[in-house]
């Protein structure tokens, strides 16, 4: 098994843990061939999970629809997670890469390009919903100085954890 395939196998294995309604998103950040740092996509500690009616933009998918009120969502995205654990540990994570079970989004991309991770590996793809925003995302994706790949695994648990319009509860 070669690397990239070892650690988005760890990467889907972190996702278990996701309490969104949402897509199950896992990410594992890996810094001179270590991993430092793994998150999921989940509300902050001492928040009632998703799953539990936490969020209110998870509980009203009507209203709130696909790429639409991250603003007001509660959710801490699985790539974030990994870098703000990184950072409460103390594990520096400038040239590190990300492994992520979805391409990131524009956040989420924002932040790792800001914490100089310098290349994303993802498993299932993503792209803004909005044509017009779809050029921007795609600048910012470039920026990584080791880009931005697609990795090739069969997933076999791809239904469970791309739901993309779940039901409420």
């Amino acid at each position: 098994m070669d690397r990239d395939h070892y650690y988005m196998n760890i990467a889907m294995a972190v996702r278990k843990k996701a309490n969104c309604y949402g897509r199950k998103v896992g990410a594992v950040m890996v810094r001179e061939n270590r991993i430092i740092s793994t998150g999921y996509n989940g509300t902050p500690e001492s928040i009632v999970n998703c799953t539990d009616g936490g969020c209110v933009r998870c509980r009203d998918r009507d209203t709130y629809k696909a790429s639409v009120g991250y603003d007001v969502c509660v959710c801490v995205h699985a790539e974030q997670n990994a870098l703000i654990t990184a950072a409460r540990f103390g594990n520096a994570v400038e040239g590190s890469v990300v492994y992520s079970t979805l391409r990131p989004c524009f956040d989420c991309t924002k932040a790792a390009l800001q914490a100089k991770v310098t290349a994303i590996y993802y498993l299932h793809n993503w792209q803004h919903p909005m044509g017009d925003l779809r050029e921007q995302y795609e600048l910012l994706q470039s920026k990584f100085l080791e880009g931005v790949h697609k990795v090739d695994l069969e997933d076999p648990d791809s239904d469970w954890a791309n739901v993309k319009s779940p039901k409420s509860p």
